[in-house]
C-alpha cells in the first residue's frame, strides 16, 4: 500500500500548428530522448 497520494494528471497542451491534443499525443509518442523538435518535423 502506498503512503503518498496519487499524482494529478496535468492537462495536455494543444499543438501550436494544428491546435489538437491528439497531434500532441502523437508527437510525444514519436519523441525519443527529449527531441521534441525532431518529432514535430517527422509528424
Amino acid at each position: 500500500m502506498s503512503r503518498r497520494r496519487q499524482a494529478t494528471k496535468r492537462p495536455l497542451a494543444e499543438d501550436p500548428k494544428f491546435h489538437s491534443q491528439l497531434v500532441t499525443r502523437l508527437v510525444n509518442t514519436v519523441m525519443r530522448g527529449g527531441k521534441k523538435n525532431t518529432a514535430e518535423r517527422i509528424v
